[in-house]
């Protein structure tokens, strides 16, 4: 399954940074794409949720540290 999620987050991420050559992992932060900024970080958090069709509570959008931790989020909401 993870593999899975992290092949659709992948689409998700090159699409909002409009970057063919993003590949996440568990360790993705912030600090690894240029343009991953507040704003975008909203406009990614919308495109993940659509793309998962699940939402994000405030406290786990606030929290995540990494993609690692979005893909657990995403993990048990698939369950």
């Amino acid at each position: 399954m993870d593999k899975e999620i992290y092949e659709r987050l992948n689409n998700v991420f090159r699409d909002i940074f409009d970057d063919e050559t993003i590949e996440v992992n568990a360790n993705t932060t912030s600090s690894d794409i240029e343009d991953w900024d507040s704003l975008e970080h909203i406009n990614l958090i919308v495109a993940i949720e659509q793309e998962f069709g699940m939402k994000f509570n405030m406290n786990e959008v606030t929290t995540m540290k990494n993609v690692g931790e979005m893909v657990e989020i995403i993990k048990s909401r698939m369950n």
